[in-house]
């Protein structure tokens, strides 16, 4: 289940939202603590709907899998929906919707993630059941096999007999980083899911599925004071495992322009991407970058639409962003920032190139004014409210996650637009000039047989 969440927001309720937020100014209630046995847990309450979403984040991702269980962490995920102590071979799934909830999860870069939107007054029911699957996973020899097939066609249908299968967020990582754990693939090759033990199963599970590697956040209409009881009786008792040292993940300094090629058998027509290596987390550079993606690659107006799209024809949209498994801020560690574009046959890659060089070489040669950048930061205000009021709450709840697992701090949810306000003109030439650089890009292109076909016939004539 790698996949990216869907957004459902009606737009008038998105326009009043955000006039609210820029009245009152913006501000999401947080509550962080943690349970003796190191569960971190973030509680914030919104009584504007009926709902409550409970979402359990896990500190393993795709990154640090084993090196010889490449789709580990994918084929775990998997695995949670098999049954735990008191409730049966996906009887988890049937509880909350039989109680009028929805659920989901996914496996991402940095974390595993469970979460359930329900009507608020089931709210102990769900976390009675969370903490049940984490205490007592119902690891069996069936399931393992049942899960390591599904995970097998899964890899065959998104990927492997899928024109463009992976491409560009499971293929560039691959050709642009060169640490392991950044490069490898995490859809798991089928050799290694295929060696998966229930050895293996039952060390992850206790490892990387404890308490103290963890997050439990609550969103919704909820009372804080009943939450935390609950809480505090569904979940104290689970014991923590010792966590092992983290990889290093670090990405070294790329120096010098990579350029690859992918032969495609099912695609129709070529494609073309682009990447670059983001600043780290929570520096000046990287929240310019999160504004300097509004300026070249989001909305019509960004600067490689108008020059690709609208200028030169040369595709219908250009798409990318930053992390293309979610957003700027649900990942830790090294990151890419990426752009990609279907294209015609006649079209060559060295002018596609060339065209995006162009554009980006703009913000490095001279400051943008203040009026561009008012835009873009309205631009990126619009998408992270659009972010945090996404899918009932669940929105919220990834942010204050992903700032609980990977900051030990939830309440960075309400500095983000401080930071954002924070960036000027001059922060953004200097950060094109530093993270946009050609000796920091990484160009992969990918070619249909049809063409191939044909520069082989051109050859032989």
């Amino acid at each position: 289940m790698i996949s990216r969440f869907a957004t459902v927001v009606l737009l008038g309720l998105l326009l009043f939202s955000c006039a609210k937020k820029e009245e009152s100014g913006f501000n999401v209630p947080v509550e962080y603590y943690k349970l003796g046995n190191g569960l971190k847990i973030v509680l914030s309450p919104d009584a504007t709907a009926p709902t409550a979403v409970v979402a359990v984040y896990y500190n393993i991702g795709l990154r640090i899998e084993p090196k010889d269980r490449t789709g580990f962490a994918h084929l775990f995920e998997h695995m949670m929906f098999q049954g735990s102590d008191n409730l049966g071979k996906m009887e988890f799934i049937k509880l909350v919707q039989q109680n009028g909830g929805v659920l989901n999860g996914s496996t991402r870069f940095d974390f595993t993630n469970y979460y359930q939107v329900i009507p608020a007054h089931k709210l102990e029911t769900v976390l009675w059941a969370e903490a049940d699957r984490m205490k007592g996973l119902n690891i069996t020899q069936e399931n393992l096999k049942n899960q390591q097939e599904v995970v097998k066609n899964e890899v065959k249908v998104n990927v492997i007999n899928q024109p463009y299968g992976g491409f560009p967020w499971l293929d560039m990582p691959q050709y642009a980083n060169t640490n392991w754990y950044n490069a490898h693939n995490f859809y798991g090759e089928l050799k290694d899911l295929d060696a998966a033990t229930l050895e293996d199963v039952r060390a992850f599970f206790k490892t990387y599925y404890a308490p103290n590697n963890a997050a439990l956040v609550v969103v919704g209409d909820f009372d804080t004071g009943e939450a935390k009881k609950m809480i505090e009786k569904y979940f104290a008792a689970i014991p923590s495992t010792p966590q092992p040292a983290k990889p290093e993940i670090n990405e070294p300094k790329q120096e010098q322009p990579k350029r690859f090629s992918k032969d495609d058998s099912l695609a129709s027509r070529p494609a073309f991407s682009f990447a670059y290596h983001m600043p780290d987390r929570n520096t000046p550079e990287f929240y310019a970058m999160g504004l300097i993606d509004r300026i070249l690659l989001q909305g019509d107006d960004s600067m490689l639409r108008e020059e690709l799209v609208q200028k030169r024809g040369i595709a219908s949209s250009v798409d990318g962003g930053i992390n293309m498994l979610g957003n700027m801020f649900n990942y830790s560690g090294p990151m890419l920032w990426m752009g990609y574009l279907f294209h015609d046959n006649s079209t060559p890659a060295d002018t596609i190139l060339a065209a995006v060089n162009t554009t980006i070489e703009k913000l490095q040669s001279q400051q943008i004014d203040k009026e561009m950048l008012e835009r873009a930061k309205v631009k990126f205000r619009s998408s992270f409210y659009d972010d945090v009021d996404s899918f009932f709450g669940f929105g919220r709840a990834d942010l204050l996650a992903s700032f609980a697992l990977f900051d030990d701090n939830p309440g960075k949810i309400n500095e983000i637009e401080q930071m954002i306000d924070r960036v000027t003109p001059e922060l953004i030439q200097k950060t094109a000039q530093e993270y946009l650089r050609t000796t920091n890009q990484t160009v992969l292109t990918v070619r249909p047989s049809r063409v191939i076909n044909r520069e082989d016939k051109s050859n032989e004539e």
